[in-house]
């Protein structure tokens, strides 16, 4: 199957509510695909650990406990993923799910994000560097790195921190991914601006699109997600005929909405073959390039 020559692409700056049912978590949901999927987007993007917004349903008992969130809503994973694949069939999109905590059957949590498309195929994504929170926290890190072979093209998702390191994302790269989704959860701006620096770095040396979505404002109902900055991006490398400050869309901070650009793969291709520089081509040219490890695993979601 050929790969799209452009592509809609929609990233949420998404609060995280106190929703007091799960029906109203699902009522919110709803609303947000409907509204994203109305831009014309064929993709949607869900922030990391937004997810979590269902432990306020769950009671202040779970919400304030880190543990109790953590097993509520990991209980609550399959439940959710096939919530969002029935959104994305209704409205014919990909969803990526916001992610959250997931439990291997040795009792272990990750934090993993769904791809989820329209005709029902799911793929997962686990974080695989954890920040110190989240070793704190007990999460765990690590899983293969996955490339997902779509109908929008081949997709990456590297999961906030992991966005910050270039030799993932260039196993991702390597196995010829175009589109990278970057959802973070940052409580300062500090933060948001090294996922914004990672997002636009690892177009730059790729050559691809990256999109981010983060959540926005205050959850002090838990101490897991209490505060969030951010505001959504689409980047891609800087290059004369594609964009000349890499920059096709970004969101006020902190302002909750929908964050909306085309992107045109057809350009992107040319770079990487053509363009002012070669990046993606003269990648090997550096030393320690051989450290990459190009074993990353191909999901068909199509």
């Amino acid at each position: 199957m050929t790969a799209p020559e452009s592509v809609t692409v929609a990233a949420a700056q998404y609060p995280l509510d106190p929703v007091s049912t799960l029906q109203d978590w699902e009522d919110k949901v709803s609303q947000w695909v409907a509204e994203g999927a109305a831009t014309g987007a064929k993709i949607l993007v869900f922030p990391e650990y937004a997810a979590l917004e269902q432990s306020a349903a769950l009671g202040k008992e779970v919400a304030l406990d880190l543990g109790a969130t953590l097993k509520g809503v990991a209980e609550l994973a399959g439940e959710r993923v096939a919530f969002h694949a029935d959104l994305a069939r209704r409205h014919d999109v990909h969803i990526l799910v916001g992610s959250g905590p997931v439990m291997s059957d040795d009792g272990r949590y990750y934090n993993a994000a769904q791809l989820v498309t329209p005709s029902g195929q799911i793929g997962e994504q686990t974080k695989v560097i954890m920040t110190p929170f989240e070793r704190e926290w007990g999460v765990e890190g690590g899983g293969a790195l996955r490339v997902f072979e779509t109908q929008l093209g081949r997709i990456g998702i590297a999961i906030c921190y992991d966005s910050e390191f270039p030799l993932q994302v260039r196993t991702l790269a390597a196995a010829g991914i175009e589109l990278l989704l970057v959802p973070s959860c940052t409580e300062f701006v500090s933060g948001f601006n090294r996922i914004r620096t990672g997002a636009r770095a690892r177009a730059l040396e790729n050559q691809i699109a990256c999109v981010t979505s983060p959540t926005v404002g205050e959850a002090v109902w838990s101490p897991a997600v209490d505060y969030n900055s951010g505001a959504a991006g689409v980047y891609v490398p800087s290059e004369r005929g594609v964009s000349d400050d890499g920059v096709l869309a970004e969101g006020i901070l902190n302002e909750p909405g929908w964050v909306t650009a085309d992107i045109d793969f057809a350009a992107l291709r040319a770079l990487r073959h053509g363009g002012e520089m070669r990046n993606h081509l003269d990648w090997d040219q550096q030393s320690g390039a051989d450290r990459i490890n190009h074993a990353a695993e191909v999901i068909d979601l199509r």
